[in-house]
């Protein structure tokens, strides 16, 4: 389905984003793998020759621009900006502070938007496409969760915007995914660290895992093939969750609950 596009994923060195950019090159693309940790270079190497790497850090205002540049000179072309990337620190009213604060809205929301100013232009050659990675704490988040929760409230909101206006003006699609409770690696582990024992993800409740199984990054990244093909066209502005219940009007059994 994507057949010799290119597509920059950012945050792809674990989790989601190496997932998609796995996913990517088994449908024929071409991906740049960005993150500011080395073990990028491991994804590089298991997706060579179709696959490039580019290190930032997406605290820099100006890395963003140097990420796109770096995908057009590697591949020639844009078909495909997937913004992944994501700070998720546990912050509440009282531990959110401004340094924090500030930090989580350059990396998940003011980078998003300035990797999509830099990439304009190019997606607007090829007609390609924007795919944000959200999450289901958008709408109101988990009480650990605050800043997290306020950034991608921020990233929604940009995504149904230049959903409207650069499809309308420039041809370009930007569509956001919210998944839900993702057993990344880096999830298990912060878990583990917050005590849980080791293998909790065989021990949720049903209440919060209705199936008996966490949603896997390959979950993720499935569905974010169809956002970012030329069979997703013309829709644009949209947000759909990718969660194991109704985020809306969700009422348990009592003998879940119970």
């Amino acid at each position: 389905m994507l057949q010799d596009k290119a597509i920059i994923i950012t945050g792809s060195a674990t989790g989601i984003g190496r997932a998609i950019a796995r996913r990517c090159v088994a449908e024929g693309a071409r991906v740049l793998i960005h993150d500011r940790e080395e073990s990028a270079r491991l994804v590089v190497e298991e997706l060579a020759p179709h696959a490039a790497l580019y290190l930032d850090d997406l605290t820099d205002p100006d890395a963003p621009t140097r990420i796109i540049e770096a995908g057009v000179n590697a591949f020639g072309r844009l078909d495909g900006l997937v913004n992944n990337a994501a700070f998720i620190p546990r912050s509440d009213i009282r531990t959110t502070d401004t340094a924090l604060f500030d930090t989580v809205m350059a990396i998940n929301v003011r980078a998003p938007l300035l990797l999509i100013q830099a990439a304009l232009p190019h997606l607007e050659a090829s007609k390609g496409c924007v795919l944000n990675i959200g999450s289901v704490n958008a709408y109101c988040g988990e009480p650990p969760l605050l800043a997290y929760s306020i950034s991608k409230g921020a990233l929604m909101t940009l995504s149904r915007n230049l959903g409207d206006a650069l499809h309308f003006y420039h041809g370009v699609r930007v569509n956001q995914i919210n998944p839900g409770w993702v057993l990344t690696e880096n999830e298990y582990r912060r878990k583990v660290e917050e005590n849980l024992p080791e293998g909790w993800p065989d021990h949720l409740p049903r209440a919060v895992n209705p199936s008996g199984r966490l949603i896997q990054p390959e979950t993720i990244a499935a569905a974010s093939i169809y956002w970012l093909s030329d069979a997703s066209r013309p829709i644009s502005g949209s947000v759909v969750e990718l969660e194991q219940y109704p985020i809306i009007g969700r009422n348990p059994p009592k003998e879940v609950t119970n």
